[in-house]
Order: structure tokens, then sequence, then C-alpha cells
């Protein structure tokens, strides 16, 4: 049941064409009938006709030879009689056919001579219309030889014209619209892509009675989605779009969106959705046999795999070498059609060849100085980021040195202390012991009054000996023991602080033993701090700063808060300041947050596990 209803969608829409065609190409018959009643001494009424016959076989996209014949004979007499507006749409309508065949070079020189004309005319509503339709083709050209700027400026230029033309141009701007949606997305400015898309879909007369144009742009916006990464919305938009051209019946649109869809699912790893979709490209690409069967085949070979792959592959590389062998014959073709014309027409290809080249020399000077000028800058920005490398690998080994410096100080300090309770337990103290007792031998005389006198010495003594074991102890307790590191700490924030003209609150839990935790850890502490503090000086324009470095449940808590202007942080572009703090902290398998609100100030959190100090 399926396939007999499919046979006749496809034999209604196939009869729809050939009935198209059919009313071209009696129109066209019409045309050489009139052409041949009309007196041969009248020129322009034979050139005139001689265009609409060109017209037509244009837009029957059957028989371009013919077409370029006839736009050829009928330019010949309108130069002859200076007829400019007559003239101006002969070079179009030879532009669109040099675009269709390939040859965006010999389009540009005709389209830019066609520009010429229509700006020495009078600009009546016509005039500017041909204009609008003449930039939109340069934009079309430009974006095929992948120079995106200037087809960004010569679409800009059609949408402009059209904005300001008297009538019904909807779907023209649609048209033009969509053509600079796909030169941002192509020159990946994906943002601005966007942009196009959503003024697009704002203009409801164009969605609901302009499909085919509608469906171009949903299809492009839905690429420029998937390309920047942004795959949410996929693939349901590609399968709208699919429907869409089922709708209306746009076969060649269906093409590509096809080939997306092959696209997506690859990229996604799911195989056999992209050998659907992408066999799908394939068998209604051979109506055409262009590029959209190139492109499929290539998929294909990329996506299948062993011989088939292999097969797809040999058969992209026969379909490219007969495509490229049938542009050539065509651009020879035109080619001698040209030289075929008149001395006029002649110099108008000389002068064009002049300004290619002068286009193309000017434009590698350009790339070359624009590389350079790349080159050199990035040589720069190398030196800087590697002398600021070894700065900051400098620092960090002159604060080791000086934590390893301190911690010998206080390890001598501590011999040192030992060493004197030592001396005064085992010499001081053992002597005064070794009195005492003499005194209490000596303490048999009876009298009171020697008595008195030893056991006030003796009293004296203990006194002595109590003293010298208190000090004793004292000297032998470590009573700085992991200070150290709070008051360098201390010491970097008052000097910042005083440096960057900020008023500071410090606090600092006594829970945390910073005794067992590594020289390695306390630098990058050290240094999340002070590039806190720099970026506060830097960007916050702050005047106050609280830090406080505590310890919960087995985690040490850095917070540095400011009162500056705050920032947006879905916007702000990570510096390398910001990307030394992360790496540090992934060394200590530690997290940062960063808040902020513009206006209110940023905070900047740090969490570090002791387990892995």
């Amino acid at each position: 049941m399926k396939t007999r209803l499919f046979f006749w969608v496809f034999f209604i829409i196939f009869s729809y064409l050939n009935a198209q065609n059919d009313v071209l190409n009696r129109k066209i018959d019409s045309v050489k009938t009139k052409l041949l009643e009309i007196n041969q001494s009248d020129s322009l009424s034979i050139s005139r006709e001689y265009y609409y016959i060109g017209d037509l076989y244009r837009k029957t996209l059957t028989n371009n030879d013919s077409s370029y014949f006839y736009y050829n004979k009928a330019e010949k007499i309108f130069r002859q009689y200076n007829l400019g507006f007559e003239l101006a749409l002969t070079l179009f309508g030879k532009a669109i056919l040099q675009t269709n065949d390939k040859d965006y070079t010999g389009s540009e020189v005709t389209s830019f001579e066609a520009i010429r004309i229509l700006d020495e005319l009078p600009q009546t509503n016509k005039v500017r219309k041909y204009k609008a339709y003449v930039y939109n083709n340069l934009g079309i050209v430009f974006d095929e030889l992948d120079l995106y700027d200037d087809a960004i400026i010569y679409l800009q230029e059609s949408l402009s014209i059209k904005k300001n033309l008297e009538g019904n141009f909807v779907r023209s701007i649609g048209l033009t619209l969509n053509n600079l949606l796909k030169v941002y997305r192509r020159s990946g400015n994906y943002d601005l892509a966007f942009k196009i898309y959503e003024d697009i879909y704002q203009n409801k007369e164009l969605i609901n009675n302009y499909k085919d144009v509608y469906v171009l742009a949903l299809g492009n916006y839905a690429n420029t989605l998937f390309l920047s990464g942004n795959h949410e919305q996929l693939p349901d938009l590609y399968l709208k779009a699919l429907k869409i051209c089922d709708s209306i019946d746009d076969r060649y649109n269906s093409i590509i969106i096809n080939q997306h869809l092959a696209e997506y699912y690859k990229s996604k790893s799911k195989i056999e959705s992209a050998k659907y979709y992408a066999y799908r490209a394939q068998k209604m690409s051979k109506d055409y046999a262009n590029d959209d069967l190139l492109k499929s085949l290539l998929l294909l070979s990329e996506i299948e795999e062993g011989e088939k792959a292999v097969n797809h592959l040999k058969a992209y590389v026969r379909l490219s070498d007969s495509l490229q062998k049938a542009e050539r014959k065509i651009r020879n073709k035109f080619a001698r059609i040209r030289f075929e014309t008149t001395q006029i027409e002649q110099e108008n290809i000389r002068i064009g060849r002049e300004r290619m080249w002068l286009f193309i020399i000017s434009s590698i000077l350009l790339v070359a100085a624009v590389l350079i000028y790349v080159v050199i800058s990035q040589r720069a920005k190398n030196k800087e980021l590697q002398f600021t490398k070894q700065q900051q690998e400098a620092n960090e080994e002159i604060y080791n040195l000086m934590l390893g410096e301190h911690e010998k100080i206080e390890e001598a300090r501590a011999t040192e202390k030992q060493r004197i309770s030592q001396e005064l337990h085992d010499g001081v103290l053992g002597r005064l012991f070794g009195t005492r007792l003499s005194l209490d031998s000596l303490n048999i005389n009876s009298s009171d009054e020697a008595i008195k006198t030893r056991g006030q010495y003796i009293s004296e003594l203990k006194t002595i000996e109590d003293d010298i074991r208190k000090v004793s102890h004292k000297l032998n307790t470590d009573f700085i023991s992991g200070s150290g590191f709070i008051d360098i700490i201390k010491t970097m924030v008052e000097t910042q602080t005083a440096i960057y003209n900020l008023t500071y609150n410090f606090y600092q839990d006594d829970a945390i033993n910073w005794d067992s935790v590594s020289n390695k850890s306390k630098i990058h502490i050290y240094r999340i701090l002070q590039e806190s503090l720099h970026n506060i000086y830097k960007h916050a324009n702050a005047s106050r700063v609280n830090i406080s470095i505590r310890l919960e449940n087995t985690v040490i808590c850095l917070l540095v808060k400011d009162d500056g202007s705050g920032f947006d942080t879905n916007k702000s572009k990570s510096g390398i300041g910001l990307k030394n703090m992360n790496s540090r902290i992934k060394e200590v398998n530690g997290n940062l947050k960063i808040t902020s609100e513009i206006h209110k100030g940023t905070t900047v959190s740090i969490e570090i596990p002791t387990q892995y100090l």
C-alpha cells in the first residue's frame, strides 16, 4: 500500500514539474515564432525578444547554454544602442547563470558591471530592486569563494535596499536574510547567525506564507546549533525542517537536511541512524548528480566500514573528477561564447581580468600581512607568557626557600632550647640539689640560730630549683609551632593591602595544624590568596576585603570577599590568573567557586580537604 501511494505521489509531482516545463517551453516556442515575424531592421524589438528567450531558458533550469547564447545576442544590441537598464538586466541574468555553473569569478565581474550601469541610472524603484538582486548574487558568490567579510557587506547592502522598496518584498528579504545566516554559520559567527534566525522567526508573515524560505532558515539554524555544540534542540529541529520539506515537496533541501541528520547521528555514534539518513540523501541526490550526491558519497565513506566505505569513496572520486571536467567544459564553452562577441566585450573581459588579478594580489598581500602580524603578535605573547611563567616559578622557589629557611630556624631554635634545658636540668639543678643535700646533712647542729639559718638557705635553694625547673620546661615547649606560615600570610596581606589601598579584616582558625600541611600546599594557598588580592585591585575597584581561613569538617576553607563593582560570571572570560588558580586547586583536589553580582562585590571560596594536603 505504501509503495503504491509513493508511486502515485511521485507520478503527480513528476507530472506537475513536466507540465511547468511544458508551459515554459511553449512560451519559448511562441517567442521564437514572434521573433521570425519581427522586421529584421527592428533591432531593439529583436534584442528584447532575445532577452526574453534567454530569461525563459534560465528559469527552466535545464538549458543554460541556450540561455547564455540569447543573453549574449541581446547584450550586443543593448550595448550598441546604449540601453543601460536592459543591459544591466541582461548582465544580471548572465551573472546568475555563471553562479549556478560555479563560474564565480566570471559572475563577480558581470555583477560589478551590472551594478556600475545601474548606479548611473535614475534611482527608480525598479532600478533599486535589481540593484538589490545583484548585490544578493554577489553575496552568494563571495560566500562560495569563502570571502565571508565581503559576502556580508553585499548581503547587508541588498537587505538595506529591499527594506526601502515599494511593494511586497517579504519573501525576497527572507531569502537574503537566510543567505546572511548561512554566511555567518560558515564563517563561525554563530551568535550573529542566531540573531539573524531570530529576525526571520519573528516575521510571522514570512513563516506562514513562504514555507520554502522558512525551511531554508530552519535548516541553517539547526546546522548552526550542531556546529556550535548546542545539541539540546537536535535532532527535533532537523526533523521539523524535513517535515516541512515533505509538505511543500522541496526535495533539494530535503537532501541537505538528511545529510545534516546523518552528520548529527554520526557525531552521537548512532551509526545505524546515520546510515539511514545518509542513504536517503544519496538516493534523492542521484536525480541531480551534483555536489549534494558528492557529499552524500563522502558521508557514506566515513560512516560505513570496510569494502562498502572503499566503494563509496571510489564513487566519490569518480563523480568528483566528472564534475570538475563538466565545470571546466562549461567555463570553456562560456569563454568561447564571450570571445565571439564584439570588441567592447573583449575589452570588458580584459578589464574584468585585470580587476580580478588586482583583487587576488591585494587579497594575497592582505592575507600575508595579517599572517605576519599574527605570527609576530603570537611570538610576543608567547615571550610574555614565558616570562610570566618564569617569574612565577622564581617567586615560588623563593617562597619555598623562605619556608625552608624558616623551618630550619625553628628547628635550630628548638634544638638550642632543648640544649639549654638539658644544661639547666642536668648541670645546674644537679649541683643545687647536691648543695641542698649537704646543707641537710649539716643541719645536725642543734642550735636554734644555725637551724634557722640553714633552713632559710635550704628553702631558698628549693625556690631556685623550682624556678629553674619551670624555665627548663618552658624552654622545652615549642610554643610557636605552626605559627610561622600564618605570620607569612599576615605579612603578605598587610603588604598587599597597603600597596592596593585596601582596608582588610583577617581571621584564621587556630584549630588548623599547619605543621601537618606540606610546603607545596602552603605555597598553593599563599599564591591563590595573593592572586585573589591582585584581581581585586586590578578589576574590582574595591575599598575593603574580608579574609578568613577556617577548618570545617576536616576541610580548610579560604574565603576572600570584597565590596567592589562585581561582574557577570556568565560573560566573563578566564584569564591566566584564574587558570593558574584552578590548576593549583586541582593539584590538591580542592574546589574553587567564584560568585559575583554587579555593584555587590565578589566572593572567592576555596575548599581543600586536609587528607590531600
